[in-house]
């Protein structure tokens, strides 16, 4: 009876650490995506400003939102 409860407990444990380990794979692969996604817009207007599209009052006009 003791041997069923120590094989559920290993289980439960690589079941529990193979889920933390694709847990911190999958934070890994989305880190770069998530740095990209927060701060675009103001990526976006920086090329506009740089290619001259837009002018430096607009370009701070539009940076303060």
């Amino acid at each position: 009876m003791m041997m069923g409860y120590g094989m559920m407990l290993s289980m439960l444990f690589w079941i529990v650490l193979i889920g933390f380990a694709l847990y911190g794979f999958i934070l890994l692969i989305m880190k770069p995506f998530e740095k990209n996604k927060s701060n675009n817009a103001l990526t976006i207007l920086k090329e506009r400003f740089a290619r001259g599209e837009i002018d430096a009052e607009e370009y701070n006009e539009r940076k303060k939102f």
